[in-house]
Parts: structure tokens; C-alpha cells; sequence
């Protein structure tokens, strides 16, 4: 099958989620994560009219998003992988939507590059629903507190909350987690779910999905 083909089938699968879930058609919105692969591959998948896409490294995504951008209109680009502050300005110039907010130094950084360079990024908060040490976000117990201070003192744009459950763990109790989080916090984003167990954060909530091998086939991280 063509990355067209797949990305079908994935969009197929999300409104039948949608749907059986009783979520409102469209609610859901695809991130179609394109990283390690390059612009050739992406190509096809824009072709085919998606425009929402996903990168983990801000200097991989500087190396083949600005021609893309120049052949294409309407790129909605997400960072969801770890961002360094050394290279905030380089992420509010190159991206749309910040989905790894997970420590008070990235949010000031980052809503300073805003502010030269006249941007306001929607943003996430990532949250580390599993405790895990080797693993960024905020802790489940510290991010009301995170939020009012990114939201108050730092003056950050936060729509939602991400999360990337435990590997080993069944990932309907961390969805669960979040939108709890979200909720009592009035955040409507909820970031969560990839190609394993999006169908599963679609039922708990998800806002936005990332998908990536089921659309672009799997990677070769040689």
C-alpha cells in the first residue's frame, strides 16, 4: 500500500472511532508524525490533502519543512518530541503547535521567542502519567500548578495536555489520567494516542492523534 493508501485507512478508523464513541464528526484531528522520513515521502501524503503533521527534532524539521512549505499552502506543523531552550527560537520559528511543554525553563524560553518574534503557539503541557524517571513531563500531581503558571505568570497559550503511556502498561488508564487532569484544569487538547492505541485515546477523549507508521510504514533509525 501508498502512504496515500494508508493514511485513507487511518482516516477511515478515526471517524469510525468518532462514531462509535459519540464523538462529533471532525473532533478528531490527525497528526500525520513524519519524522526520520524525508521530503520526497512526505510528498505523496500532502498530495493526498493532509496538512497536519508532527516532528520530534527541531533541526530535522528546519532541514526539509521550509521547501515543503513553499510548494504547499495550509502546513499545520507540530513539535511533539523534547525541545531544548537552546533551540527555542529555532522551534516558534519553524513550528505551529508545541506539544512538549514540561519544565518552567521551556516555557519561559519559549513564550520569550514568541515575543520577539511576534507568535503566540498553541501549546501542551506534557505530563508523565506513568512516573517514569527516564521519561520528560510534568508529574500528574505537579500540573495544575504548572498550568496556572504557565498560563498566569508566563503568559503561555496552553490548550491541552499530551502524554505518551508506559510501553509495558495497558494505555487506557493514562488516557483516563489526563482527561481527568485536563478537565479540572478547563483544557479542551488532549494529545494522545498513536499508531498502537489510537482508537483507544479516541474513546477516552483525544483531541489529536499522532500517527505515524501506519501512514508512512515503518522506520529505518539507521
Amino acid at each position: 500500500m501508498s502512504a496515500a493508501d494508508r493514511l485513507s485507512e487511518v482516516k477511515a478508523d478515526i471517524r469510525s472511532a468518532e462514531a462509535e464513541y459519540g464523538r462529533a464528526d471532525g473532533s478528531v484531528s490527525l497528526i500525520a508524525v513524519s519524522k526520520t522520513f524525508e521530503a520526497a515521502d512526505i510528498r505523496p501524503v500532502l498530495n493526498a490533502g493532509h496538512r497536519i503533521f508532527g516532528e520530534n527534532k527541531v533541526q530535522e524539521a528546519m532541514g526539509k519543512w521550509p521547501g515543503l512549505r513553499e510548494d504547499y499552502d495550509g502546513i499545520e506543523l507540530h513539535l511533539i518530541g523534547p525541545l531544548q531552550s537552546n533551540k527555542a527560537k529555532e522551534a516558534v520559528a519553524t513550528f505551529d503547535v508545541i506539544h512538549t511543554v514540561d519544565r518552567p525553563k521551556i516555557a519561559r524560553a519559549l513564550k520569550a521567542e514568541m515575543d520577539k518574534q511576534g507568535r503566540d503557539l498553541a501549546c501542551f503541557i506534557q505530563v508523565n502519567t506513568g512516573e517514569e524517571p527516564q521519561k520528560a513531563g510534568i508529574a500528574p500531581g505537579d500540573v495544575d500548578a504548572f498550568v496556572e503558571d504557565c498560563r498566569g505568570e508566563v503568559g503561555l497559550n496552553i490548550v491541552g495536555l499530551m502524554c505518551i503511556p508506559p510501553i509495558d502498561e495497558a494505555p487506557g488508564a493514562h488516557f483516563a489520567l489526563l482527561e481527568k487532569i485536563a478537565r479540572r484544569n478547563g483544557l479542551s487538547g488532549l494529545s494522545m494516542g498513536m499508531s498502537s492505541d489510537y482508537g483507544i485515546a479516541i474513546g477516552f477523549g483525544a483531541t489529536h492523534v499522532r500517527v505515524g507508521s501506519a501512514i508512512f510504514g515503518a522506520r529505518d533509525y539507521a
